[in-house]
């Protein structure tokens, strides 16, 4: 019996750990509208990675402490999809929509993190994506204007 059990929990094992790996390549982000070729890129966490991370450590409306933030670049991000666009149109999984004008992204340096305190962040827990400001580097940023932007769970971007 315990043999049995062993088995089936190596198995689970096994699936658990492959289901993290695949993971890895599942596409977690699509970006369409105004960009080269004007066909939809679809991006996995080793692309958003493979562009260079960035981090943002900072205080938001949302957590109890400072957090540290890694992530993509917006300007990296745009630059790699060719965006031409002058405002962003960010979907999360729950279908709330946020208006991110680029000049936030020149001006602001904001970024798509991947990462809280050094662990990817669950859907469960404002993941896969979250468009992070540095709140803490320029007091404008505390309105609720950009927290609006802050959008979490990020599926999509529309450059327009």
């Amino acid at each position: 019996m315990f043999s049995r059990l062993r088995t089936i929990l190596a198995a689970t094992t096994v699936l658990a750990i492959s289901s993290l790996t695949a993971a890895a390549n599942d596409v977690i982000l699509s970006i369409d509208g105004e960009i080269a070729g004007g066909t939809q890129v679809d991006m996995t966490v080793e692309d958003l990675e493979a562009l260079g991370m960035t981090t943002i450590v900072t205080k938001t409306p949302w957590h109890d402490k400072t957090v540290t933030f890694e992530g993509v670049s917006f300007a990296d991000l745009l630059a790699k999809v060719g965006a031409t666009g002058s405002n962003l149109a960010v979907l999360a999984l729950n279908n709330y929509r946020s208006e991110l004008p680029v000049e936030d992204i020149e001006k602001h340096g904001v970024i798509l993190a991947l990462k809280q305190d050094g662990a990817y962040m669950p859907v469960s827990d404002k993941g896969p994506l979250f468009v992070v400001y540095p709140f803490d580097a320029n007091p404008a940023l505390n309105t609720e204007v950009y927290y609006a932007r802050s959008a979490w769970q990020v599926r999509s971007i529309t450059v327009e």
